[in-house]
C-alpha cells in the first residue's frame, strides 16, 4: 500500500509541474515550498518508492546523474542544454529506426537525446527568453548567463 505522506505528495507535484526531468536536488528545491523541512534523504527514499510503484520513470543520460519524470508522459525524447545542463522533453520522434540497425539486428526500443543550448542560454545578453521548454531562470542565477552558447 502506498503511503501518501505530505512529503511524497510534494515530490510528486514538483515533478508533475516541472514539465521536464528533474535531478533529486531540483526535486528538493521545488518541493520544499510545499513541504518545509524536507531533506534530500527523504527525496531519494521517495523517488525510489515512486519508481518502484510505477509512478516515476528514471531518465538516465550517459555520464549524468539520474533524473525523474512521470511515467504518464507518452513516448518522447530529451534535449540537454550544454550550457546549464538542464534536460527538457522533446515531443517528437523519428519513428521506426530499424533501418539504421545492422543487417539481422532487431530494434526493440530507442532513446534519443539531442544536445545544444536551450532558449535561455542561447538568448542575446541582457534578455530573458522563457519558453514552454525552458521556464526556469534559476540556472542563470548560478552563473549560467545568456552568453553565446557552447
Amino acid at each position: 500500500m502506498e503511503r501518501n505522506t505530505r512529503q511524497r505528495i510534494a515530490i510528486r507535484e514538483a515533478i508533475e509541474v516541472a514539465r521536464r526531468p528533474l535531478l533529486p536536488q531540483e526535486v528538493l528545491d521545488q518541493a520544499q515550498s510545499l513541504a518545509p523541512g524536507l531533506g534530500i534523504a527523504t527525496v531519494y527514499r521517495n523517488l525510489k518508492a515512486l519508481v518502484d510503484d510505477g509512478t516515476l520513470a528514471v531518465v538516465q543520460l550517459p555520464g549524468e546523474n539520474p533524473r525523474y519524470e512521470p511515467v504518464s508522459r507518452r513516448h518522447h525524447h530529451h534535449f540537454q542544454c550544454r550550457r546549464c545542463q538542464r534536460v527538457f522533453d522533446v515531443h517528437a520522434c523519428p519513428g521506426d529506426l530499424s533501418r539504421l540497425a545492422p543487417p539481422g539486428f532487431s530494434v526493440e526500443d530507442h532513446d534519443l537525446t539531442l544536445y545544444g543550448c536551450c532558449a535561455d542560454c542561447a538568448a542575446p545578453a541582457g534578455t530573458v527568453t522563457l519558453t514552454p521548454a525552458c521556464d526556469d531562470t534559476a540556472a542563470h542565477a548560478h552563473g549560467h548567463g545568456h552568453d553565446s552558447c557552447c
